[in-house]
């Protein structure tokens, strides 16, 4: 895997509210948290439609408003840092990855993730980095669940473990020392 060059801008996608806290679905912005907390960042300044902190010459960011309206927040942090789409890396879950699996893309499509979706039709392209984090489970019974089965429920604590092991593997990967 190529790691991204340039990035400037890391966005973790999520819903906001206490509702949708440790869903599968949050963990973009969960771990743009975790990464915080082991830089010592200092907490989040927010903004209308998004809350961002700065940290290791990176500013990370999360949205305010609900995940298929992501773009919105994703451009209004990229104008207010003066960045370009290739200083952007959007973290966010994808359900067609199991969970304990990564991959980093660079000007793919949103496969069917409203989040990103609503990202490249605000800014007009496809053109930034995206870390992928697996959220699928495995086949229950040989049954593959539909993501709508799955991506809002409460992260177990066995997949809590797994998640924060890959999220060590995939920054170490992302943003080599």
């Amino acid at each position: 895997m190529k790691a991204p060059q340039n990035i400037t801008i890391i966005v973790g996608l999520g819903n906001p509210g206490k509702e949708y806290e440790d869903t599968y679905h949050n963990v973009g912005s969960w771990m743009i948290e975790e990464r915080l907390a082991q830089s010592g960042a200092s907490g989040f300044q927010k903004e209308k439609i998004f809350q961002f902190s700065k940290g290791g010459g990176l500013i990370f960011a999360k949205p305010l408003i609900f995940m298929n309206d992501s773009g919105r927040a994703v451009q209004a942090v990229l104008k207010k840092f003066n960045a370009r789409t290739d200083n952007l890396l959007v973290i966010h879950d994808d359900s067609d990855i199991i969970v304990g699996d990564y991959k980093v893309a660079w000007g793919r499509g949103s496969a069917g993730h409203n989040g990103i979706k609503s990202i490249i039709d605000t800014l007009g392209t496809q053109d930034f980095w995206r870390l992928r984090i697996g959220i699928r489970p495995l086949p229950v019974r040989g049954k593959r669940l539909k993501a709508g089965d799955f991506v809002l429920k409460k992260i177990s604590l066995a997949n809590k473990k797994t998640l924060k092991q890959v999220f060590e593997k995939a920054w170490a990967e992302a943003f080599p020392s």
